[in-house]
């Protein structure tokens, strides 16, 4: 067998214990995700847990890829540290940190209405849609969907991000944007800095705090460390998007749509790298001694926007931040764990995964997975991990 590469770290690592965290407790939660593999749950998965800037647990479960049967004779993969995990829509929280970043340089308020700087995104009654109105799922088109003809083609993303049409009165719901909202923060990026939006979250987002194994748009060299993404056929696992009726957005596991990376849920990621992200944002916006953000931004940018409004996509409220959402006080919460302080924030990625940091503690996680899970069990293993988690920490 292959020994993987060594995983490329942000955080200096850590024993548990030094931190508060109690080596038993995660075990228990690495119990879960071994006893979800083995029922057949997904084919792998992994987790990174991290307080005060150190990096405290990593582990790889299962295999990234699993082998398929001739004609393909794909031959199995084992998930390493090193593997990149698609994050479906937690890359929304790393593309909204790019707006953060034009607020703070003044190039951009989350109160400046789209068209402010897009003129054509006027069209359909749009003209006065805010950013904050568009990163708070608040803005009336949450089932525009561009195809995959605009992953290479970004003139023509404008266009058709353009002719988004209204589905109700902007403001008046909270309904989850789950690809609108970041094509729309794409288009936004390039409007007002003339760069590519990808080529500006490496750049002036992950770059300057060291954090590699992020990636929104993942360059050829590095495509071969990408799991796969499967989903159960005849209880087998089996690629996501490989049969004759896939669409191409479903082809999540091919070259074009690892260079997309997609705003809103193309992003690829290790959990370690994500747990470091995370790791700046609850330290108020520095990381390893560099700062990015202000504190007073990233308090603003995961505090809750939306109140205990009910998201009508969930049928809860989410307590939508500018990026992340919040746990709040309300009694059922999605992803962030139950039992998770009220000012608890993070997302998850469609039926896969979730990363959160709690201000609190200063803990921050991440898990991973690479098999597609339906309701109701999905969210009910969220809140069993992240609750697990949050309960590995027994001191201040």
């Amino acid at each position: 067998m292959a020994i993987a590469p060594p995983a490329r770290l942000t955080l200096p690592q850590a024993d548990p214990a030094s931190e508060g965290v109690d080596p038993e407790r995660l075990d228990r939660l690495y119990g879960v995700v071994e006893g979800h593999i083995a029922e057949g749950r997904y084919p792998g998965a992994q987790v990174a847990l991290a307080r005060r800037g150190k990096l405290l647990a990593q582990r790889s479960f299962g295999e990234a890829r699993v082998a398929l049967p001739p004609p393909s004779g794909q031959a199995a993969r084992e998930a390493s540290d090193d593997s990149l995990w698609l994050l479906y829509s937690q890359t929304k929280v790393v593309t909204a940190a790019a707006i953060w970043v034009l607020v703070e340089r003044g190039a951009l308020t989350f109160n400046d209405r789209i068209a402010d700087h897009v003129p054509e995104f006027a069209a359909n009654s749009k003209g006065g849609i805010t950013l904050q109105q568009v990163l708070t799922h608040q803005a009336g088109f949450p089932n525009a969907r561009p195809g995959a003809e605009v992953w290479s083609d970004h003139e023509l993303l404008r266009r058709k991000v353009c002719d988004f049409e209204l589905e109700w009165g902007p403001g008046s719901k909270v309904h989850y944007h789950g690809a609108s909202a970041h094509w729309t923060c794409a288009a936004l990026i390039e409007a007002v800095t003339g760069r590519d939006y990808r080529e500006l979250i490496r750049s002036e987002v992950l770059d300057p705090l060291g954090i590699d194994d992020i990636y929104v748009g993942v360059p050829e060299d590095q495509q071969g460390r990408c799991i796969d993404m499967h989903e159960r056929k005849d209880g087998q696992h089996v690629g996501l998007g490989t049969g004759p009726d896939a669409s191409p957005t479903d082809q999540v596991n091919g070259p074009a749509f690892r260079t997309a990376g997609v705003p809103g849920g193309g992003g690829y990621a290790t959990a370690a790298a994500m747990a470091a992200f995370y790791q700046m944002l609850v330290a108020g916006g520095t990381l390893n001694g560099t700062r990015l953000f202000s504190p007073r931004l990233i308090r603003w940018v995961t505090s809750n926007q939306t109140g205990d409004r009910i998201d009508e996509s969930f049928g809860i409220p989410m307590h939508r931040g500018l990026g992340p959402h919040v746990r709040g006080t309300t009694p059922v919460i999605r992803g962030l764990g139950s039992i998770a302080t009220p000012s608890t924030f993070g997302h998850g990625g469609a039926g896969t995964s979730y990363s959160w940091a709690d201000p609190e503690s200063g803990l921050s996680f991440t898990y991973l997975t690479n098999g597609r899970a339906d309701e109701p069990w999905h969210s009910r293993r969220l809140d069993q991990i992240s609750s697990l988690a949050h309960a590995s920490l027994v001191e201040p």
